[in-house]
């Protein structure tokens, strides 16, 4: 006997469908109220978050303005005036978007967003509370990874804490501070663990993977550097470790300087490469400019400078290489809108970022490369060439996919 109450669910991809489109069975006809992006939330964010950190006037709050123009986090030449952390979000820059928006004729385009939290700057000993610093490690907890900018421009009326410009000093300075963190985080779980690993394996399998980490840290490493299984992954991720967050550095330069860099850059490049770490170059100085120009304008600019995107671009595509990110596409008359999901997630796990129900009740998806969808012209065109293929369960979703997904509960 057929079960009852079938809903076949489809995103939109052909003009005459509309977001979501339910095909009933046996007389059943229900509206899909939400579309909350609850999918998959414990291991994938709906928004991804990146915290920005540095010494106190390395550029970190000119940066944010720029990069989130209304903001408007303070930005002044003394420390600490940052204290509260400033939160502003942006749209992920994507040129296809406009591309299929124009394909499908869509009343509306809906980016990815990514979040950027300006942190206050850290000094030494903000493990140990100096210049608030507990407070502001505690903020640097809650995202999902770190931009440490770190100063390499000369400029005397730019007040630098530590007297002179010293990218790799400074940098050492913030990574021995967030060590230092993440140590006494570890001893005082370890200590927690002690009775509970006489009755429990959990425990001891705990306390082991502390140990090599706490090795690690003591000798001036990074908890990211330490392998772990997935198990110990999820034992220790409460814990928040903030050496295990993935980190770009993003090396400030003069206007003069974004080009080519200089040899601060070179130095944090190298230091990055240590750390199996990213790095970006920004100008905060010119992201500051580039706000108040219209789109020509700002390409005349960066023409003119010798480079071929702003830093919030650069910024941006280094975050999604570091957490190893891709986007997908959904688009239809109603809506295009981009999708944020993780390298190697299968159709079911990529359809569940926008709802559990997606990933549960998943059948199949019909799939096409968002290059091939546009030189076909249209997705008719593209089903009439062959181009549109159905793709089941254990498919691997691609960058740039175009998807439609089919699905029952």
């Amino acid at each position: 006997m057929a079960p009852v109450g079938v809903w076949l669910f489809w995103l939109p991809m052909a003009p005459s469908t509309s977001f979501v489109t339910i095909l009933a069975r046996e007389g059943t006809n229900r509206a899909l109220t939400e579309r909350s992006q609850d999918a998959s939330a414990d291991r994938f964010p709906a928004m991804l978050k990146a915290g920005i950190v540095g010494l106190p006037n390395v550029g970190k709050s000119t940066l944010f303005n720029a990069l989130v123009a209304n903001a408007q986090a303070q930005a002044a030449n003394f420390p600490f005036c940052t204290i509260e952390p400033n939160v502003g979000t942006v749209s992920v820059p994507d040129a296809r978007l406009e591309q299929l928006t124009d394909l499908s004729k869509s009343a509306e385009t809906i980016p990815t967003r990514m979040e950027f939290v300006d942190i206050a700057g850290l000094v030494k000993g903000a493990s140990q509370g100096e210049g608030l610093g507990n407070k502001f490690l505690a903020n640097i907890r809650e995202v999902d990874a770190i931009v440490h900018v770190v100063r390499c421009f000369e400029d005397d009326d730019v007040i630098h804490v530590s007297g002179s410009v010293g990218p790799v000093r400074d940098a050492e300075v913030i990574n021995l501070e967030l060590g230092l963190s993440d140590l006494a985080q570890i001893e005082k779980r370890r200590e927690r663990l002690k009775k509970q690993m006489r009755t429990s394996k959990e425990a001891q399998t705990e306390d082991a993977a502390l140990e090599r980490i706490q090795a690690v840290l003591e000798g001036g490493g990074a908890a990211r550097s330490v392998e772990l299984s997935d198990e110990e992954a999820l034992m220790i991720k409460p814990l928040g470790l903030l050496t295990a967050k993935p980190i770009i550095y993003a090396t400030n330069v003069s206007e003069d300087d974004l080009a080519a860099g200089n040899g601060f850059c070179e130095d944090v490049v190298a230091l990055a490469a240590k750390e199996g770490a990213e790095t970006v170059r920004i100008s905060a100085q010119v992201e500051a400019e580039l706000v108040e120009l219209g789109e020509e304008e700002r390409k005349d600019y960066l023409d003119g400078l010798g480079v071929e995107e702003g830093g919030l671009k650069s910024l941006i595509r280094a975050t999604y290489r570091l957490l190893g990110l891709r986007t997908y596409f959904t688009t239809g008359e109603k809506e295009t809108r981009a999708w944020t999901f993780r390298a190697g997630m299968t159709a079911p796990q990529a359809a569940g970022v926008i709802h559990t129900d997606f990933e549960r009740g998943f059948i199949r998806a019909q799939t096409i490369g968002c290059e091939k969808l546009l030189e076909a012209g249209s997705l008719v065109e593209a089903r009439n060439k062959g181009w549109l293929r159905s793709e089941g369960k254990e498919y691997e979703v691609e960058e740039g996919d175009v998807m439609e997904f089919l699905f029952n509960v």
